[in-house]
């Protein structure tokens, strides 16, 4: 019986070790925004050939997403690289490719089907779940956070020791947090992360009483006072569903 028990305790270390063996790769995300009318030519164009094409140049479709209010007819979505050399690599090979040129030019024969393009490159937080499990019949929540000048260091530290089981207390689902790894993009500064909720309606609910948990009360009081003022300055939520065609459902 002491064996067995000392063997489950070895098996169980092992298993929290290789949850945190930190995520070395190169994370994008990029936000396309169709012209009025085209997102659903868009959307055709990387079901039908786009992905499949990322693929072939190395490159992994980690999901996609559009917004449930999707006035401005956004696609979300997240590819990751070995490294930010292998990314520059593969755009160049997937750029040149002579199928991607013929796609390119018969999708856009009635007219451009992208108007904008944000690209942001990300790298995992080192207290980041990286659960990049489908929760199917889920609603994914991305949620973009820019810290006040110096405070992103407490901001982390805050999701770090408190925030993250707060938000799971209420059934909120951790999946993975990154930073971006460019200055120019908000490196001191920026904090994104997904979510999952049951419904829209659920993590609207969720997010009402983890802000009412006397719990995280005394830890925002705590957090701020010692930093010297809020955290944040601004606070994004986006509520998206996965495309048919995301790995991440």
């Amino acid at each position: 019986m002491k064996n067995i028990l000392l063997l489950v305790l070895l098996l169980s270390c092992q298993t929290l070790v290789t949850a945190q063996t930190p995520d070395t790769l190169c994370y994008e995300l990029r936000i396309y925004t169709a012209p009025k009318g085209k997102l659903n030519d868009l959307l055709n164009r990387f079901r039908n050939h786009t992905t499949a094409l990322f693929e072939k140049h190395g490159m992994t479709n980690v999901g996609y997403w559009t917004p449930i209010d999707n006035p401005d007819e956004k696609l979300y979505y997240i590819l990751s690289y070995p490294s930010r050399a292998a990314r520059e690599s593969s755009w160049k090979a997937f750029m040149a490719d002579t199928v991607w040129q013929r796609v390119w030019k018969e999708s856009e024969v009635n007219g451009k089907i992208i108007s904008n393009i944000e690209s942001i490159f990300l790298k995992t937080t080192d207290f980041s779940p990286n659960n990049l499990q489908s929760d199917c019949g889920h609603v994914w929540e991305l949620r973009i956070y820019t810290a006040s000048p110096g405070r992103l260091p407490n901001l982390l530290s805050r999701f770090r020791n408190h925030s993250m089981k707060l938000l799971a207390r209420y059934g909120m689902t951790n999946k993975i947090y990154w930073t971006p790894t460019d200055a120019a993009q908000g490196s001191d500064t920026m904090l994104y992360y997904f979510l999952t909720h049951p419904s829209r309606a659920a993590g609207l609910d969720a997010f009402t009483r983890f802000r009412k948990d006397p719990d995280w009360l005394r830890v925002r009081q705590e957090s701020e006072t010692q930093a010297g003022g809020s955290l944040t300055t601004k606070v994004e939520s986006i509520y998206m569903y996965p495309t048919d065609f995301s790995p991440l459902k």
